[in-house]
């Protein structure tokens, strides 16, 4: 056998145990990220699911004013939903984005089983759309210009 041809043989032989070596390290350092990335998905998986509940349960809360039990209405920002609404303001925004036009507070009363009859009973209703059409704006009804729902709302009138 020539030595030169075996010392060729040796010297190839080495480059390549050292050539995998380095692939072995390279591929353990891609699986340890790619594991790395697993975890971190699974973890952003689960706290979209924790906060998807709190939004899901996260209604709105009631309060006392006066000495009375009343349902707080949660001022609007980014990512705060109608949902977040009490029931007969959602029900009183369906009212709205119905009507044609102005919509009238006996209307209003008649959706939300009020005895429209009673003039004096309506009156909360006419009393609350400020607010109502200022949460619907997103903004103060007089820092803005009025979206159809908001314009719809201060026209509820008798």
């Amino acid at each position: 056998m020539d030595p030169e041809l075996l010392e060729r043989i040796t010297a190839r032989r080495a480059e390549l145990d050292e050539l995998e070596e380095q692939m072995a390290k390279h591929l353990a350092e891609v699986r340890a990220e790619r594991d790395e990335l697993a975890v971190a998905e699974k973890v952003l998986e689960r706290m979209s699911e924790q906060l998807a509940e709190e939004r899901a349960s996260a209604g709105p809360t009631p309060g006392q004013v006066g000495g009375r039990a009343v349902m707080m209405i949660p001022h609007r920002t980014s990512g705060v939903e109608e949902t977040m609404l009490p029931p007969d303001y959602q029900r009183i925004l369906a009212v709205v984005r119905e009507a044609a036009g102005p919509v009238m507070a006996r209307q209003v009363g008649e959706v939300l089983g009020v005895d429209v009859s009673v003039r004096a009973r309506l009156e909360p209703l006419r009393a609350g759309r400020p607010r109502l059409a200022s949460e619907t704006a997103r903004r103060p009804v007089h820092h803005s210009p009025v979206t159809r729902d908001a314009a719809a709302l201060m026209a509820v009138i008798d």
